[in-house]
């Protein structure tokens, strides 16, 4: 279903993508953020899934500033190597990877973010820092509270696990203490990366719940 492609940020970096579309007119567009896996199997996965159910997705390569193509599994020294090239990384850098990806995606309707593990702390930043999103989605992102000063410029929802050993909830409870307007938090009984049925943390009935409230908050805001 999907394509591999390249993108050019404002700073003249070219990154890779993957990109699936839906098999007819697009309900909207999300822009998808990879763990720090990179877009590896199960984040081409999840554009595939979306686009199923009617958007046009794209994973922008945001390692790819380290080094081009990185796609990691999940055992300890890929965890180990994923932080690493996380490290190496700017937010900047970031930000103007994901403004590449916004504007590679615009003319299929109102567009979302979503991430997962690292990249729900982008999909955070995202809602933040860059217009033209109309929803962000961010799934057990840790590092959001530096950023809670940062005011989100559309609707947010959030999803943790209380078993998650790298995000107490004391973070979610200050999450929820910053009392965002439109910034929903939904706490599911799963540890972290629940969402992926490749990691051994992997919930289905978690998956399940937060997949539907997602898909709903996507119908409410993008389409």
């Amino acid at each position: 279903m999907g394509q591999t492609l390249k993108l050019t940020a404002a700073d003249g970096h070219s990154l890779g993508a993957y990109r699936a579309d839906p098999a007819g007119k697009p309900k909207g567009a999300l822009v998808v953020i990879q763990e720090i896996f990179g877009v590896n199997h199960h984040m081409r996965g999840m554009c595939d899934g979306f686009a199923k159910d009617g958007y046009a997705c794209i994973a922008p390569a945001l390692f790819d500033r380290v080094k081009p193509g990185i796609e990691l599994g999940y055992a300890q020294p890929d965890i180990e190597s994923g932080r690493d090239i996380r490290g190496k990384v700017t937010w900047e850098q970031v930000i103007a990877d994901v403004r590449a990806a916004l504007g590679a995606v615009k003319g299929n309707g109102k567009i979302g973010i979503i991430g997962y593990c690292w990249g729900g702390s982008v999909a955070w930043r995202g809602a933040t820092q860059i217009d033209g999103f109309s929803a962000a989605v961010g799934y057990y992102g840790g590092p959001i509270t530096p950023f809670l000063a940062e005011k989100p410029k559309c609707p947010v929802m959030l999803h943790f696990g209380d078993k998650d050993q790298s995000i107490p909830m004391t973070d979610v409870e200050k999450i929820r203490a910053a009392k965002h307007a439109n910034v929903q938090i939904f706490v599911y009984s799963a540890g972290h990366g629940f969402n992926c049925d490749e990691r051994g943390s992997y919930d289905a009935a978690s998956t399940k719940i937060a997949r539907e409230r997602t898909l709903g908050f996507f119908r409410k805001n993008i389409g």
